[in-house]
């Protein structure tokens, strides 16, 4: 609903979920700022769009995702082709992992990690794709 100046409108929280929050706005600039208001994300859906965000200010996470994104791999392969220690490279891959970022499959002794099928991934991949200025290798034009 949209807010007059000091008149209170609700605001849906939790993606449409029966809790409302009442917000007052101060002033009203001719905008149509208490719809965007209105639409703005939960705090909780921030903090977890920050902490991608955290875990993707590291570049050797940004390395490794792009690896990822184009294929599936072991961590010994993704060490040596990073050139650090499987150690240090599991460390990366566990918190990428939590974050839902990536994924992992054991086969065997070994476990092989990807990017997840989500759509926070396919953005990042795409994102990680345009801001290097590298074509995928695995992305079919059409």
């Amino acid at each position: 609903m949209l807010g007059l100046v000091g008149k209170p409108f609700l605001r849906e929280r939790n993606r449409g979920l029966a809790e409302m929050t009442e917000i007052r706005l101060p002033h009203m600039h001719g905008q149509n700022f208490a719809a965007v208001v209105a639409q703005m994300p939960p705090a909780d859906d921030c903090t977890r769009v920050a902490e991608i965000f955290r875990l993707l200010g590291d570049g050797t996470r940004l390395r490794l995702l792009w690896l990822l994104c184009h294929g599936c791999e072991c961590v010994s392969n993704l060490a040596a082709a990073m050139a650090m220690s499987n150690a240090a490279v599991s460390h990366h891959l566990q918190l990428l992992r939590r974050s839902g970022l990536i994924i992992s499959q054991r086969t065997g002794k070994e476990i092989y990690y990807t990017l997840a099928d989500t759509l926070e991934a396919r953005l990042i991949h795409q994102a990680i794709d345009e801001m290097f200025r590298i074509k995928c290798p695995n992305r079919r034009e059409g």
